[in-house]
């Protein structure tokens, strides 16, 4: 997607989404609200969800697209996210050391951190992309202002 189309669609999907927010009683609505926009209006996310912290694992959320790893346990992007407390943009998941195959169709990947009030990592955001190369600078700067939004929740 052209960088000046893409910076377009972000900006009318924050709007979108903290307008929606505005309604949502706790975390898990919010979550589903955010996956179901992002998977609906860009049509590079192939896998569009979130995955929740306990512990030393991750556990599946609120998602869209087909059926998903249920724990996230040891190795992949996601925890490695959560390791590095910031956000991964990867341009080929095969590549990645560790990388946990979810979907085989899937070849690229973003991952943000979900920052509790504490500062400390309560949920990851996972987009997929049956692409390679799908995430930039642009995706990574405007999905962390979307989960950024779910903060008040957390």
């Amino acid at each position: 997607m052209e960088k000046q189309k893409k910076e377009g669609r972000y900006q009318r999907l924050v709007t979108q989404i903290s307008g929606l927010l505005e309604k949502s009683p706790d975390l898990q609505s919010a979550m589903a609200t955010v996956a179901s926009v992002l998977h609906n209006k860009m049509d590079y996310f192939f896998w569009c969800g979130f995955y929740r912290l306990s512990g030393d694992r991750l556990i599946v959320g609120p998602y869209q697209g087909p059926p998903a790893c249920q724990v996230l346990e040891g190795r992949g992007v996601c925890l490695e996210a959560v390791r590095q407390r910031k956000t991964l943009v990867v341009a080929d998941v095969h590549s990645f050391p560790g990388h946990i195959a979810c979907d085989s169709r899937s070849n690229s990947e973003i991952v943000v951190p979900l920052f509790g009030p504490g500062g400390d990592v309560a949920a990851v955001l996972d987009v997929d992309s049956r692409d390679f190369n799908s995430f930039d600078d642009t995706d990574a700067r405007y999905l962390e202002s979307i989960v950024k939004l779910l903060g008040r929740f957390v």
